[in-house]
């Protein structure tokens, strides 16, 4: 993998007697976080004046800077105040402008937590938050109060706490791993995470969040994806924003992992002055798409503490998904959402294609603005429920169809059946035999 002039002189700039080569390590991309203005105004060429700086410094009080030097390479330092990848990753003073509306735990998810580390919101669902250790602190994080606040990674015994809850709930078939950033976890770590899981009958599917393929692609090397690829069902959802973060590292990032066999999906925030324009989002779901990622959510900011800056009206939303739908693939339309406050979940805020119904008849428009009729049926008879799910006989039948039963000298033929013989049924030495108390 090529490394750019920008980066190597970026690599030389930080440490100038290691190897250019560490570049693609990513413990080496961690242990030279940028942490501190200077450093940031040295490795970018640029000067902050003074009030500036001051602003960022007392910003960073509050609410830290962590940014790879990976992600940094990606500044454009000619176009600071336009830049998508600065905007995200350096501290501004408008963080620290508080609305009445800002919390500090916005969508409850401690409140709706049986246990530390644990939110269980849904019915067959739960997130699992494993780290608080991120690889970049991103400005619009809507768990500020946890990451860069608390730096650490929970003991075994707190993960035993959570993992024990999923064990009791059997209505949990779903489990959400995030963070900070599991893939942040040293790989032995996360092994033992997803082992304990697995062994969980009752646990179908597990998903891992992850912004490492975006400001750390080199996390996902050979010896992560191998272990990975023990756990499928194994989902993993990423958090690109702009199509500037694609990259040719974070592409063949995301190639391991689609290659892996492993379905991918993407969460953007819809961000002011960042994607907030329909062009980029299409842009961006598109190339998406290319490298195999699914367009999965594009959340409205939430009202997390530091955030009023970044949020747009809802009507933003609207009119990004109403430029998609119908002028693009399917494929590249996320459900754009609210996390309702107070822990109401995610809500879909789309827009309006059904614009009146009667009973017999509904009124659509399409997205170029044809108004159609759909008609519904003169007669429609459904089945008569009972509500005896248990012993259903209509179509309630969930399970799997068998699709080959075998019979005759197939039977004996196939490995899949058990069988040894075959009996005629009057056969008189079957006849003979005693019949068994167990037998009757």
């Amino acid at each position: 993998m090529k490394i750019t002039e920008k980066q190597k002189k970026m690599k030389t700039m930080i440490a100038a007697k290691d190897d250019v080569n560490l570049w693609h390590d990513w413990r080496w991309q961690l242990k030279h976080q940028i942490h501190e203005i200077e450093v940031l105004e040295q490795l970018l060429g640029v000067k902050f004046d003074k009030a500036q700086k001051v602003a960022m410094k007392k910003t960073m009080k509050t609410f830290p800077m962590s940014i790879t030097p990976y992600y940094l390479s990606l500044v454009d330092a000619d176009n600071l105040k336009y830049d998508p990848i600065f905007m995200q990753s350096c501290p501004s003073p408008e963080e620290l402008i508080r609305s009445n509306e800002d919390l500090q735990d916005p969508l409850h998810e401690d409140k709706d937590s049986p246990v530390e580390g644990i939110t269980h919101r849904y019915p067959d669902r739960v997130l699992f938050l494993v780290s608080n250790v991120c690889s970049m602190y991103c400005r619009h994080c809507t768990r500020k109060r946890k990451v860069g606040d608390c730096d650490y990674v929970p003991s075994k015994v707190q993960i035993k706490k959570g993992l024990n809850y999923i064990r009791q709930n059997p209505v949990i078939r779903d489990v959400l791993l995030s963070g900070g950033d599991p893939f942040l976890l040293n790989t032995d770590y996360l092994d033992w995470i997803l082992k304990e899981l697995r062994a969980i009958k009752h646990v179908e599917i597990i998903r891992i969040g992850t912004r490492t393929p975006v400001v750390l692609p080199y996390r996902i090397d050979d010896e992560l994806v191998a272990m990975l690829k023990k756990y499928q069902p194994l989902w993993i959802n990423t958090h690109f924003n702009h199509p500037r973060e694609i990259t040719h590292s974070s592409e063949k990032a995301l190639a391991k992992l689609a290659d892996a066999g492993f379905p991918l999906g993407n969460q953007s925030v819809l961000l002011a002055g960042i994607n907030d324009c329909p062009r980029i989002i299409k842009a961006l779901n598109q190339r998406l798409l290319m490298n195999r990622v699914r367009p999965y959510y594009l959340y409205q900011c939430d009202l997390s503490e530091g955030l009023m800056h970044f949020r747009t009206p809802v009507g933003k939303g609207i009119e990004i998904i109403e430029h998609l739908i119908g002028h693009t693939s399917g494929l590249a339309v996320p459900t754009y959402v609210i996390d309702a406050p107070g822990g109401g979940g995610k809500i879909p805020v789309m827009p309006n294609y059904l614009i009146s119904w009667s009973t017999n008849k509904v009124i659509l428009r399409n997205y170029e603005g044809v108004i159609t009729t759909y008609k519904e049926p003169d007669s429609y008879k459904p089945i008569f429920c009972d509500r005896k799910c248990d012993v259903c006989k209509l179509h309630l039948d969930l399970n799997p169809a068998n699709e080959d039963k075998s019979i005759g000298i197939c039977s004996l033929l196939a490995d899949h059946d058990e069988q040894i013989s075959l009996t005629p049924q009057n056969n008189p030495r079957l006849k003979k035999r005693k019949v068994k108390k167990n037998d009757v």
